[in-house]
């Protein structure tokens, strides 16, 4: 179904539950699922889209945006970069009296303190921010869900690939994506398990899925948000 407010239209389908509520929530390709209590009328659903047409014109933009690729940085005082799920500023330091080139994160700002100010070495040292970072988050998460587990990972690696958030093979060594520590914790605790589950089940049948779900029943939620905001951990 289509409809049309404040000279947009946007597509959407109704989906109708035993709740008192209606509630939104959009797909991965930009169609909004309007979650309705039996009954609801189309003129209710159509006053709780207009309701909320800024919010759902928003985030058709970042879905249109997601779909046209990877978003595009620049390396300027202001530029905004995702960490653990939030996105903050940047500032640039330019000292070639300091032994290395590093970031430090105090809450709200990424500072970022180089020897040369060229785009290049700015996004080197904001990359090796963030796989150091996902190497003691990560590590975290395994210590806090290894009571779920009996065996233990041999190794832990953090990596770049374009393919996969995290892996385990046969030995139990478990790699991660660097771009990890862009996402929400919650998620990262996701990744985690997720590959966690493969030392017990190696590949993606019943019995996995069944675990990762007694684990972590929202699992799904979790792995929704990487559907939806890959697109935007990017250096």
């Amino acid at each position: 179904m289509n409809h049309t407010y404040a000279g947009e239209t946007i597509r959407y389908e109704v989906t109708h539950k035993n709740r008192t509520s209606i509630g939104l929530r959009m797909d991965q390709y930009g169609i909004v699922e309007v979650l309705a209590p039996k009954g609801t009328s189309k003129e209710q659903v159509h006053q709780v889209l207009e309701a909320n047409w800024a919010l759902i014109q928003q985030k058709l933009r970042d879905v249109q945006a997601r779909m046209h690729g990877t978003l595009k940085k620049t390396y300027e005082y202001g530029e905004t970069f995702l960490y653990l799920g939030k996105t903050y500023p940047i500032s640039i330091t330019h000292d070639e009296t300091i032994q290395k080139d590093h970031v430090v994160f105090d809450g709200k700002t990424l500072h970022i303190q180089v020897k040369q100010q060229e785009d290049a070495i700015i996004r080197q040292a904001l990359k090796r921010y963030y796989y150091q970072q996902c190497k003691s988050i990560v590590e975290k998460s395994i210590k806090s869900h290894q009571t779920h587990f009996k065996m233990k990972p041999r190794s832990v690696k953090i990596v770049d690939s374009n393919k996969n958030w995290g892996t385990c093979n046969g030995n139990l060594e478990l790699t991660f994506n660097w771009k990890l520590s862009m996402a929400p914790q919650e998620v990262i605790d996701y990744v985690v398990v997720h590959e966690m589950c493969h030392m017990v089940h190696l590949n993606h049948d019943r019995s996995f899925w069944r675990l990762v779900g007694k684990i972590m029943p929202d699992y799904k939620e979790r792995e929704a948000w990487l559907a939806v905001s890959s697109w935007r951990m990017t250096v």
